[in-house]
């Protein structure tokens, strides 16, 4: 083993340097998962717990430290509960990053998403062009990969062709399917009526209500597109992997949803292309 140098008695290696960098990393990913959640302040109260466990060890405090040491004797497994939507956010941005996943399965993949050619995206677009003028409240979930079953068994399963008249009878304020999410999968409507995952983000602006943390939340929770209709403003609301964009146009709703359906995305998704503007975005976009 080649040493890079020494201090005192440690000897540090090239392989401790990119220990300590791939570390540093991984970190650094965990701290953006975490960010702006409660999932913080969880994880500094079991730093707290921990340290206070060196001191009354160091201390020789024996009944303390049989008490906490029963704790993080289990402390692995009670972190897995406790993070478990953290572990499986960080499992699906690795899932979505991976060049395995990129290159390998790119003609799968392609052909995998053939049948969004056949989805009429200018039915939606309609349909949001009248919510948005009436101000009529709505919340649809567009997945490319997974049919989302569990979410689907928390509404009304319906199976129907997507088209702007059944969006307008589902999310009409007299409608018992109006409160909630439809979701869309392969050019059709699978439920209604379904139950989202509210975000846990505390930077969200105040003004956001449940329906829009919904589509965060959902953002967050799977690998979905979910576009928001405000039922006080009419404003439109696009949520991707915990981050949103609004104030955006109808054309550039299409864009959008296009691009994700095509898994033709940017690498910047919050990117507005000067020919997808019709004129500019009233607020940048902002990072959940």
């Amino acid at each position: 083993m080649i040493f890079l140098f020494k201090i005192g008695f440690l000897e540090v290696s090239w392989v401790d340097v990119i220990d300590i960098g791939l570390v540093s990393v991984l970190l650094y990913q965990v701290y953006k998962l975490i960010r702006g959640s409660i999932a913080v302040n969880i994880f500094l109260g079991i730093l707290a717990l921990y340290l206070v466990y060196l001191i009354v060890r160091a201390a020789q405090m024996e009944l303390l430290t049989m008490i906490l040491g029963q704790f993080m004797g289990v402390g692995v497994l009670a972190m897995i509960i406790l993070f478990q939507p953290e572990i499986r956010k960080f499992l699906l941005v690795i899932g979505r990053g991976t060049e395995f996943r990129e290159n390998i399965f790119k003609t799968i993949s392609n052909w995998r998403h053939e049948y969004h050619d056949d989805f009429d995206i200018s039915q939606v677009i309609e349909a949001v062009k009248t919510l948005k003028a009436s101000k009529t409240g709505a919340l649809m979930v567009f997945s490319r990969d997974t049919e989302l079953k569990f979410y689907a068994q928390t509404g009304d399963a319906l199976d129907a062709e997507v088209n702007k008249r059944l969006l307008l009878s589902i999310f009409n304020k007299n409608s018992p399917l109006h409160d909630g999410a439809v979701i869309i999968y392969k050019g059709r409507i699978r439920a209604a009526r379904c139950v989202l995952p509210v975000s846990e983000n505390d930077h969200l602006p105040p003004n956001f209500g449940l329906r829009h943390r919904a589509a965060v939340g959902m953002s967050e929770s799977t690998d979905t597109l979910v576009l928001a209709i405000s039922e006080e403003t009419g404003r439109l609301v696009l949520a991707r992997n915990g981050k949103y964009l609004r104030a955006l146009k109808l054309k550039q709703i299409e864009q959008k949803i296009l691009d994700y359906l095509h898994n033709n995305e940017s690498g910047n998704w919050e990117e507005v292309h000067e020919h997808e503007a019709e004129a500019p975005a009233e607020t940048p976009p902002v990072k959940a």
